[in-house]
């Protein structure tokens, strides 16, 4: 089975003084979150998508659901956790609890605030797991990246025909995940900053799949007025 994980468990501190999480906000007419719900819905490879969020907003988000017309029989809300793999682990015992954890099982998990995410994308991301076992979404880096240590002087100037930026999805299979994490060292798992990066530290490969330069998340303001043009051209 294959399921989405519309990661939204942050409270969007870099948003600025806003009175709900970021993924709650309106742009485009619609919350963020419900633009991200419906990309993935209207992937028919998907079995379910399931959306994990703070426990004290999940009542808010059945209702924003049922407010837009999301089916309950394709979306189920749970608690998110305290961080990203601990939020994804939640989805993977859920998918386990309900639908039981084959090894070819695939979770796409992606931020709830990339609400641009194309279908392409997402069946790409199917494609590249059922290939290679996980992948990353990725643009290619256009500007130059340098590398300070210290924060005040450049390390080093990585060739930039060789960088990535990541996005979400990024996907797997979901029982090799967690077997993987939870063999990481509390150091390890202190490294993390994404999904793939568990694959990469156990010498894993991870597929590149072509994200697009659109795909943003919604971080500060400014991601706000560009999603919002970029929305408003959409619809």
């Amino acid at each position: 089975m294959i399921f989405g994980a519309i990661l939204a468990g942050g409270i969007g501190t870099r948003m600025g003084n806003v009175e709900k999480p970021k993924q709650y906000l309106m742009v485009g007419g619609k919350p963020i979150i419900i633009h991200t719900i419906e990309a993935f819905t209207a992937c028919e490879k998907l079995d379910k998508v399931i959306v994990l969020c703070p426990e004290d907003w999940l009542d808010y988000t059945q209702e924003l659901f049922d407010q837009y017309g999301v089916s309950s029989k394709q979306i189920a809300i749970i608690p998110g956790g305290a961080m990203r793999n601990d939020t994804i682990m939640n989805a993977i015992s859920y998918v386990e609890k309900n639908y039981g954890l084959e090894d070819d099982t695939i979770l796409l998990t992606h931020d709830a605030v990339r609400p641009l995410v194309t279908k392409r994308i997402i069946e790409d991301n199917i494609a590249a797991v059922r290939e290679k076992g996980a992948c990353d979404t990725v643009v290619p880096a256009t500007d130059t990246i340098v590398e300070s240590l210290d924060g005040h002087v450049i390390s080093h100037v990585p060739d930039r025909a060789h960088l990535y930026q990541g996005q979400t999805p990024q996907s797997f299979k979901a029982k090799e995940f967690r077997e993987l994490y939870l063999s990481l060292t509390d150091h390890e798992k202190e490294t993390l900053t994404d999904a793939a990066k568990v694959f990469v530290i156990k010498g894993r490969e991870v597929a590149l799949v072509k994200g697009e330069t659109y795909n943003v998340k919604i971080t500060y303001p400014s991601d706000l007025q560009l999603a919002e043009s970029l929305l408003g051209g959409k619809e």
